[in-house]
């Protein structure tokens, strides 16, 4: 006797109606945004600007810290440049969400561009030597302001958070590509910007960035970053550190670094860890370790051996204070 065949679900009607009458509510696909800017809105960011941030020269028009929001959310909904804005201004349901309309793409760049200062750049132009081609122009007051409300952020989420005690700055410089035909070309050989950030490790929070051309060697002027990123961070029980690549192995930042009693910075001990940067008298005496010293590091990698080992070798250094100790 053969079975009967059960139905197949693909000969049953769907399991739901399509309603042709329009839905009365408002709709967005980007449901996540108010997650964003409620934190943005609670840790007090948006009085801060106010108090720091004047750029604005008519009363019409967004605040600063509207901009500034808007800002937030294009950059936590991945957009890459100010044209994205006209998408975003077409979603009712985000107006709904925000209490106000995202900019224009030229509203956004008229406030961009209040941030610029001609005179800076060419003040830093002019004093560089002559045979130097790179240069680090000053913040305007209102790059400074953002700067300012930036370590009231960090300050803010210190008092959250009072169980973290340690502070490692981590800081590098980090190329971006860019389109733009004027960046200028990095050591890569691409056009870009080669912004320097430094980070509260243990926090995930940027504490300090100075934005830079694409041709500023990594390693140019490491110490006022420095300098303010430890400014950004709580000013008492704490313990503090520092690590960076070989572009933080420059000897102002370092003399820095060792000086319990550094100026514009943490009094006191301060560990560093700093990348070496491979010296001749360096490769010689890695060389001369023996192969068994030599000991497996991290976890195991499928196309590449990595050990380390201990190499006795102290770096030379032009000038050292009588009781300074040999850095390891």
């Amino acid at each position: 006797m053969i079975k009967p065949k059960k139905p197949s679900p693909a000969e049953s009607p769907l399991l739901f109606e399509i309603d042709p009458e329009p839905l009365e509510e408002t709709l967005t696909a980007w449901a996540g945004v108010p997650l964003a800017v409620q934190a943005f809105r609670s840790l007090a960011v948006p009085a801060s600007i106010q108090r720091h941030v004047h750029v604005k020269q008519r009363e019409r028009g967004y605040d600063e810290a509207t901009m500034v929001e808007s800002f937030v959310v294009l950059n936590a909904l991945g957009g890459e440049c100010l044209e994205d804005f006209t998408h975003l201004r077409g979603d009712a349901g985000l107006k709904a969400m925000l209490g106000h309309e995202m900019p224009s793409p030229e509203a956004a760049r008229q406030f961009l561009y209040q941030f610029h200062a001609e005179e800076k750049i060419e003040e830093a132009r002019q004093r560089r030597p002559p045979e130097q081609i790179a240069f680090i122009p000053e913040e305007s007051d209102a790059l400074a302001g953002l700067g300012q409300v930036n370590q009231e952020l960090v300050q803010e989420l210190a008092k959250r958070c009072p169980e973290q005690r340690v502070a490692t700055v981590d800081m590098d410089a980090t190329i971006i590509a860019s389109q733009n035909q004027e960046a200028l070309r990095t050591y890569e050989g691409e056009r870009g910007y080669q912004p320097m950030l430094a980070v509260w490790a243990e926090m995930d929070v940027v504490l300090a960035d100075e934005f830079r051309d694409g041709n500023v060697p990594a390693m140019m002027a490491p110490l006022p970053v420095a300098q303010r990123a430890f400014a950004a961070l709580p000013g008492s029980g704490m313990s503090y550190y520092f690590r960076g690549d070989s572009a933080c192995h420059e000897k102002e930042l370092i003399q820095w670094l060792r000086d319990e009693q550094r100026p514009e910075g943490p009094p006191g001990f301060l560990g560093f860890a700093v990348s070496a940067r491979m010296s001749d008298a360096l490769h010689r005496a890695i060389l001369g370790v023996k192969e068994e010293d030599w000991r497996a590091y991290g976890k195991p990698h499928a196309t590449e051996i990595r050990e380390c080992a201990e190499v006795d070798f102290v770096p030379g250094e032009k000038s050292e204070g009588k009781d300074a100790q040999p850095l390891r």
